[in-house]
């Protein structure tokens, strides 16, 4: 379960690559992605 405010800043996060590219971005793209980013670190 994700609180919130995490789902609302990953799907700002989502709108913002939509914008960017010609192609779909799913969710769980976003959510993935983002949590690798993190994790690397």
């Amino acid at each position: 379960m994700l609180d919130d405010d995490l789902v609302k800043k990953f799907h700002e996060i989502q709108a913002r690559l939509i914008k960017k590219s010609s192609k779909s971005v799913s969710f769980s793209r976003v959510l993935n992605e983002t949590l690798c980013k993190t994790l690397k670190r």
